[in-house]
C-alpha cells in the first residue's frame, strides 16, 4: 500500500481548493468579454483581466516559487492604479467590473496587511489600500453629468470598508504574534527549568558518585565498606537517572512543562520537594564518607510557613550550596543547614561550613548561564520576594543564606 512520505508537507484542505477557486474565478470574470461590442471589446477584456487578476491575487496561495506576495500586490495594485489613469474606454464598462475589482482588492488588502513582513507592511498595504480606495473614482470622473457629489460620495463609501479590512487584519496580526511571544517564552522557560535540573539535581548526584569513586580508590578498604560504598552509588546514579527520566518526559509531553528544578523527590510524579525533605538530602550528603559531619536544623514549625513553589526554592538553594561544597570545599570537615524562622513570619535557609573562604560563587548572572548556579537561584530567591546572599564566615568558612517570605 502507497504511504505519504513524512518529510512531505500535506497542504490543508482550504489551500488545495484555492487553484480551482482562483481559475474558476478568473474564467467567469473574462467569459463576458464576448458579449461587449465588437468595438469595445479591447476596454472590456483590459478591465476583465484586472479584475481576474485581483481576484487571482487575493485568492492564491502564496508564496508560489519565487513569487511572493508582497510583489503580487504591489503589480496588482499597480496596475489597478494605472487602470484608473488611463482607461480608453466608455463608462458604461465600468459598472460590471468594478464591483467584482473593488471586493478583490479588499481581500488582497487583509492578506497584504496580515501576512506581509513589516517592513513591506506599511508601503505595500498602503498602496494595495489606496488602489481600493480610489477605484470607485474610475467610473465617477467619467460620468457625463456627475459632479463632485458622486466622486466624493465613492470615496467615502470605499474607505470606511478598506480601514475596517485593514483594522481588522492588523488586529489579528497583532494576536499571532502575541501568540508566538507566548509560545516562545514557554519554551524557552521549559528549556530553563531542564537547564536548571540537569544543573541542580543531576549534576549533585554525578559529583557524589565521582567523590565516592575516587574515595574508593584508596587503599586498605574493607569489603563491608565497598559494599556500602557500591550501594550509594547505585542509588545516586539510579537517582540521577530519574531526574533525566522526568525531564524527558516532560519535554516529550506537548501540554506538560517541568516543574522546575526542585520538582520532584524520586519515584514520584505530584510532590514538589520541600523543607521536610531537607534532612534527606543532608544524610544523603553526610554519606559520602570523608569524615565530613554534616547536621541539619528544621525547627518545627517551618514547614507550614512557606508555600509549596518557595519551598522548591530553598530546598534547590540548599542543593546547590551542598553541591558547591563537594566541588570547591573538599577540605571541609563539618557542614550545619538550618532552616528556622523569623520574627517578620519570614524563613531563614542557612548552609554553613568550614571549608575556608576561598570560594567565590557568583551571584551575578553570567551571558548564557541558563539561570543555573546560585545566579539563577539569587533570581528566583527575588521573584518570590526573598534574597540570597553568599560570603565568608569567622573563624574560617563560608555560608549561603536565604531568606524566603512566609505565606
Amino acid at each position: 500500500m502507497r504511504t505519504e512520505s513524512p518529510t512531505r508537507p500535506v497542504r490543508p484542505r482550504s489551500v488545495r481548493w484555492r487553484r480551482p477557486l482562483a481559475v474558476v474565478a478568473a474564467l467567469l470574470l473574462v467569459a463576458p468579454v464576448v458579449l461587449a461590442h465588437p468595438g469595445d471589446r479591447g476596454p472590456a477584456l483590459l478591465l476583465a483581466l484586472t479584475a481576474a487578476s485581483a481576484a487571482s491575487a487575493a485568492v492564491l496561495p502564496w508564496p508560489a516559487g519565487r513569487i511572493t506576495l508582497g510583489a503580487v500586490a504591489g503589480a496588482v495594485a499597480g496596475a489597478s492604479l494605472l487602470v484608473d489613469l488611463f482607461y480608453p474606454g466608455p463608462y458604461r464598462l465600468l459598472a460590471f467590473w468594478l464591483p467584482f475589482e473593488w471586493c478583490a482588492l479588499l481581500g488582497l488588502l487583509f492578506r497584504t496587511a496580515r501576512r506581509l513582513p513589516e517592513r513591506w507592511t506599511g508601503p505595500l498595504g498602503g498602496l494595495v489600500g489606496l488602489a481600493t480606495v480610489v477605484l470607485p473614482l474610475r467610473f465617477a470622473l467619467r460620468t457625463p453629468q456627475g459632479g463632485a457629489a458622486g466622486p466624493v460620495t465613492g470615496l467615502l463609501l470605499s474607505l470606511l470598508p478598506a480601514l475596517g479590512v485593514a483594522g481588522a487584519a492588523l488586529y489579528l496580526r497583532v494576536l499571532e504574534a502575541r501568540r508566538e511571544r507566548a509560545v516562545a517564552r514557554a519554551r524557552r522557560e521549559q528549556r530553563l527549568d531542564v537547564a536548571r535540573g540537569l544543573h541542580d539535581f543531576v549534576a549533585h548526584e554525578i559529583t557524589g558518585i565521582v567523590l565516592e569513586a575516587q574515595a574508593g580508590q584508596l587503599p586498605g578498604g574493607e569489603p563491608e565498606e565497598t559494599a556500602a560504598l557500591l550501594r550509594r552509588l547505585e542509588e545516586a546514579g539510579l537517582r540521577a537517572l530519574d531526574s533525566m527520566d522526568e525531564m524527558v518526559g516532560a519535554l516529550r509531553d506537548p501540554h506538560g512543562a517541568p516543574d522546575g528544578p526542585a520538582g520532584r523527590p524520586t519515584g514520584t510524579t505530584t510532590r514538589r520537594l520541600g523543607l521536610a525533605d531537607l534532612p534527606e538530602l543532608v544524610a544523603r550528603f553526610g554519606a559520602t564518607g570523608g569524615g565530613l559531619r554534616v547536621t541539619a536544623d528544621l525547627v518545627p514549625g517551618t514547614t507550614g510557613l512557606l508555600p509549596a513553589e518557595t519551598q522548591a526554592t530553598a530546598y534547590a538553594v540548599v542543593l546547590e550550596a551542598l553541591t558547591n561544597i563537594r566541588r570547591h570545599a573538599p577540605q571541609a570537615t563539618e557542614v550545619a543547614v538550618r532552616a528556622a524562622p523569623e520574627r517578620d513570619g519570614a524563613v531563614r535557609v542557612t548552609v554553613t561550613d568550614n571549608g575556608g573562604p576561598a570560594r567565590k560563587p557568583l551571584l551575578r548572572r553570567r551571558p548564557g548561564s541558563g539561570g543555573t548556579g546560585l545566579a539563577g537561584l539569587a533570581a528566583r530567591t527575588a521573584a518570590h520576594g526573598g534574597s540570597l546572599t553568599a560570603g565568608p564566615v569567622e573563624p574560617a568558612g563560608w555560608q549561603v543564606t536565604c531568606t524566603l517570605p512566609g505565606r
